[in-house]
């Protein structure tokens, strides 16, 4: 949908029906969100800047292709966005870390913060804002006005599932902070939960209720 990027990749659509089921494991549901976040990570840093180095191979010299600039920071939503984090840090490891620790209060929704450690150099480095889920959006909002705050001047927002609602509200609320996911669904329900969905990430990861 519009304001949205969706990655298609069939290996994320293969594996997000399967994290759909209900009946899929609390071990498997967090198996198959540690390879999402892999493959939505590819997507989403395949603009990274390069310049070239002059390092030398067992056979010669040669000019060779490193990444530019300051290191990443993936900014998690905390506690489900840690599932993506930790994927993503498989594939940069050497990657900053910025949490922000957000509750939805259950009678308005609204999102309540608790926690906030970020790099203290936030204007110079891209930041990947990660969160599972981007359903009312407050959330989400919240933590990228937080990170602005900071001085974060260059983000992204990741997420495995959308609702239509929210990508709405997160486009108004910040639209120099692009949104990249595995699938836009139908709509929220009364709750605030996203249709069809996949349940509540945190609970499904963790094993909570």
């Amino acid at each position: 949908m519009p304001g949205a990027t969706v990655i298609d990749h069939p290996l994320v659509q293969h594996k997000m029906t399967h994290m759909r089921m209900k009946d899929t494991s609390t071990q498997g549901f967090r198996r198959l969100l540690r390879e999402i976040s892999l493959l939505l990570c590819y997507e989403v840093t395949r603009d990274l800047k390069l310049v070239d180095t002059s390092i030398e191979t067992p056979v010669s010299e040669m000019n060779a292709p490193v990444l530019a600039g300051k290191k990443l920071v993936f900014a998690s939503i905390l506690r489900a966005g840690n599932g993506l984090l930790e994927g993503m840090l498989e594939l940069i490891p050497s990657a900053r870390v910025a949490h922000i620790g957000l509750y939805r209060d259950p009678e308005t929704l609204e999102a309540i913060e608790y926690y906030f450690k970020a790099p203290a150099d936030m204007n110079e480095r891209r930041i990947i804002v990660v969160d599972p889920m981007l359903a009312t959006a407050n959330s989400a909002i919240a933590a990228v006005e937080r990170l602005k705050q900071r001085g974060a001047n260059n983000m992204c927002f990741v997420c495995l599932l959308a609702a239509p609602e929210g990508v709405q509200r997160f486009n108004e609320a910040h639209p120099d902070v692009p949104i990249y996911t595995a699938a836009v669904d139908e709509k929220l329900n009364e709750k605030g939960y996203i249709v069809p969905g996949l349940g509540d990430a945190g609970d499904r990861m963790y094993g909570t209720k």
